[in-house]
């Protein structure tokens, strides 16, 4: 399914898991703005993407096009950007309503592992 034309009626979903897909997605804006569509009013959107700590806005270059480029820039040879510490405020501004969780202040090594999550990851959970 296209992400940026989901097949699904307006306020359909409860509960989204998009994990690491909106760096692949050249109009990532687009995808959100359909992702928020298809939410349900208090539907949840578990939004995860690599985020460089050292980037405060988030960094594109649609001139870049080779897989050498691209893993040269975007540090993978399919993404089309690096999101920065501005992630949240781009899903803010498609109507989500954004929290982050920092899954290691509340789950222990045991569980991390066990749900194959990155204990350096924030999650950010966005709802309509």
């Amino acid at each position: 399914m296209d992400i940026t034309n989901i097949n699904f009626e307006d306020n359909y979903f409860d509960f989204i898991i998009c994990n690491h897909l909106l760096e692949h997605v050249k109009d990532d804006k687009k995808a959100m703005n359909e992702l928020f569509r298809v939410s349900k009013q208090g539907g949840v959107a578990v939004l995860q993407v690599p985020i460089s700590k050292h980037n405060m806005p988030i960094f594109e270059d649609f001139s870049i096009t080779t897989p050498e480029e691209k893993e040269e820039s975007f540090g993978q040879k399919d993404h089309v950007r690096i999101y920065g510490k501005d992630f949240q405020k781009r899903l803010e501004n498609t109507g989500f309503e954004v929290n982050l969780y920092d899954i290691k202040k509340d789950l222990n090594i045991r569980n991390i592992e066990k749900f194959g999550l990155n204990k350096e990851e924030i999650l950010y959970i966005g709802k309509k």
